[in-house]
């Protein structure tokens, strides 16, 4: 089984950026597809963006087109998710989550999770 580890979550100003990575140990993404999602406190755990490893085709949640982009290196084993124009509202614990590549949606059905990364984005 995989282990996922997120980093470079934090604090920033409305209008930043921030670069989220999840590093995968145990085995490669290889045949995985690799999913960010987001809890805020109160709501409903949400997809953010999802990419398949072996086409790098990618996925993105409507409040995230535009202003994030999912990508991976095979070098490093690991999925990026860049963030730009952070707003308040994007405040949440952000996960990535693995699942089979071409089972099911890219929007659900994730098995493997990390712990997951605190961002905060301040007014």
């Amino acid at each position: 089984q995989v282990q996922l580890v997120e980093s470079g979550g934090g604090l920033v100003q409305a209008g930043g950026s921030l670069r989220l990575a999840c590093a995968a140990s145990g085995r490669t993404f290889s045949r995985y597809a690799v999913g960010w999602f987001r809890q805020a406190p109160g709501k409903e755990r949400e997809f953010v963006s999802g990419i398949r490893w072996t086409t790098g085709s990618t996925y993105y949640g409507d409040f995230a087109k535009g202003r994030f982009t999912i990508s991976r290196d095979s070098a490093k084993n690991t999925v990026y998710l860049q963030m730009n124009s952070l707003k308040p509202e994007d405040t949440a614990i952000y996960y990535c989550a693995t699942k089979a590549e071409y089972v099911g949606s890219m929007y659900f059905g994730y098995d493997s999770w990390g712990q997951g990364t605190q961002v905060s984005v301040s007014a």
